[in-house]
């Protein structure tokens, strides 16, 4: 099992992290994952544990307590917790993407007052764009804020946060028409604004109000909640960048490196799913012979250990560029789109293996048939990697006729 998904080139730096982070996740994490799950248990004691590993801080810089990582080395430490459970990838990764927008889009100030809290898991970052509305179109966020005096009121109702009540710091996109005169694009009047508020559920400060968690098919654990701003006041200098009107790039760029970020879960569920497929083949026996030695089993063994290995090399492929300053748009949305697709097809034959027992709550595989189709569906579906694939294909061969 150790042979499949092996990345080349790591430092011995990158090589102990991954080390130490696999064995948390061997030792802490699968242990108690399907019990947590089953409960809807917000797993503190791994995200303690994950705080103490300096897990949050991974790619914040030095100068602000953070370890100073790429997004490779934060990739693959993804793809081993999800392979632990997928939940408390998700706690990381919208922690990640907050901080990745502060650092590479923040003003001085903003960052030199929240990512060395960041970095120490004291704060604990959400980001939202999603409303009950929209889906992908992003454009169509009906959310706003207007300036009044030096802070703005916002208004409106988003959907689909990811550690919306557990976090102290959310993200929020919105319009603000505030200097953008009428029939400007919409990608070019909305802004993201850093909101600080009280962990929990109800009015978590005036204005804003985190309703309860949303009941889910699967992906428990981890808090998933709306978002309600009636009459919410912001100062100003909580404008990401302190310039209005950038919200949309902000967020995308944030999307981008969340995209590899998913193809790292999709990875690691993946290898978890072949894991506990292989493991089971071995000894489960059927006409007087464990299953692994029909031709069919290996057969499916073959085609799942496949496709743990292709996602695992385009998801490190998209991170490697990102990490060169390079555009990694067509990259991240391969990776993306090929490792979730992979991930729910390596899931299901593992599944299949496993006959009447995955449908069995005892069986672990029953939890990963559940939380691999949100990753078919988070940061953008099949259907929009397309576009963005096809869009930069056209870009890079574009017909010269």
């Amino acid at each position: 099992m150790a042979r499949l998904a092996q990345t080349h080139g790591l430092t011995d730096v990158q090589q102990e992290i991954l080390a130490t982070v696999r064995d948390f996740v061997d030792k802490e994490i699968i242990p108690v994952a399907t019990e947590l799950e089953h409960r809807d248990e917000y797993p503190q004691q791994i995200v303690d544990g994950l705080k103490e590993l300096g897990v949050f801080g991974l790619m914040i810089p030095e100068e602000y307590g953070g370890l100073g990582e790429s997004l490779l080395t934060y990739a693959l430490c993804v793809e081993e917790i999800a392979r632990g459970w997928m939940s408390v990838s998700g706690i990381i990764n919208t922690h990640f993407i907050v901080a990745y927008m502060l650092k590479q889009h923040g003003t001085p100030e903003q960052k030199e007052y929240f990512l060395p809290r960041m970095a120490a898991g004291e704060t604990r970052g959400a980001f939202s764009m999603s409303e009950p509305g929209l889906g992908s179109d992003v454009s169509a966020i009906t959310s706003k804020a207007v300036k009044d005096g030096d802070e703005y009121v916002l208004n409106g109702q988003k959907m689909w946060l990811t550690n919306g009540g557990t976090s102290t710091l959310v993200a929020v996109l919105v319009r603000s028409d505030e200097g953008h005169p009428e029939g400007t694009a919409p990608h070019k009047s909305m802004t993201t604004f850093l909101v600080e508020k009280e962990p929990g559920f109800g009015e978590v400060r005036p204005g804003l109000t985190i309703p309860g968690k949303i009941d889910k098919m699967g992906y428990k654990g981890v808090d998933t909640t709306e978002l309600i701003m009636d009459g919410l006041r912001i100062p100003a200098d909580r404008v990401l960048g302190g310039v209005t009107g950038r919200g949309f790039y902000q967020m995308m760029d944030g999307v981008e490196v969340g995209r590899v970020n998913v193809a790292a879960r999709g990875c690691g569920v993946a290898q978890r799913a072949f894991e506990l497929g292989v493991q089971y083949a071995q000894q489960r026996h059927t006409f007087g012979k464990p299953i692994a030695q029909h031709q069919a089993i290996q057969f499916k063994l073959a085609e799942m250990a496949t496709k743990v290995e292709a996602a695992h090399a385009m998801m490190v492929n998209a991170a490697r560029k990102k990490d060169s300053g390079e555009r990694n748009d067509l990259e991240a949305g391969m990776a993306k789109y090929l490792a979730s697709e992979y991930c729910k097809e390596v899931v299901e034959d593992a599944f299949r293996i496993h006959g009447g027992y995955g449908f069995s709550k005892e069986y672990e595989i029953e939890r990963l048939y559940r939380e691999a189709p949100m990753l078919l569906i988070g940061e953008g579906t099949a259907e929009i990697q397309k576009m963005i694939i096809g869009r930069r294909l056209l870009e890079e061969y574009r017909f010269q006729g």
